[in-house]
């Protein structure tokens, strides 16, 4: 199961963070973004190497604004502590995989 963190966690679990880290931006009412779920569990199997994160936006507002989070679902790939690639919207496991390996 992917870790849920807040805001006061990100920036030991992200920034800090020597590993790519794979941060799903969602809300509860989002429906492409139960969709994507289990997409991002199967990688976060696929992926041990590579740490993977929720950060619900309807708790973190100001993480969301942070990041530019306008769109859900919005997944962000940080690596050594900054953004550097992101996927909006529902993407299938063999997309989502090819952005997450160009970016490990």
């Amino acid at each position: 199961m992917i870790d849920k963190i807040y805001q006061e966690e990100f920036t030991e679990k992200v920034i800090n963070s020597t590993k790519t880290a794979v941060v799903d931006f969602f809300a509860d009412w989002c429906g492409p973004c139960k969709m994507l779920s289990p997409v991002l569990e199967e990688l976060s199997r696929n992926n041990p190497d590579v740490d993977f994160y929720k950060v619900n936006i309807d708790e973190n507002p100001s993480l969301a604004d942070a990041y530019d989070v306008r769109s859900i679902p919005n997944v962000v790939i940080f690596r050594n502590g900054q953004a550097v690639d992101r996927s909006i919207g529902y993407r299938t496991a063999e997309q989502l995989q090819e952005i997450i390996g160009k970016n490990k």
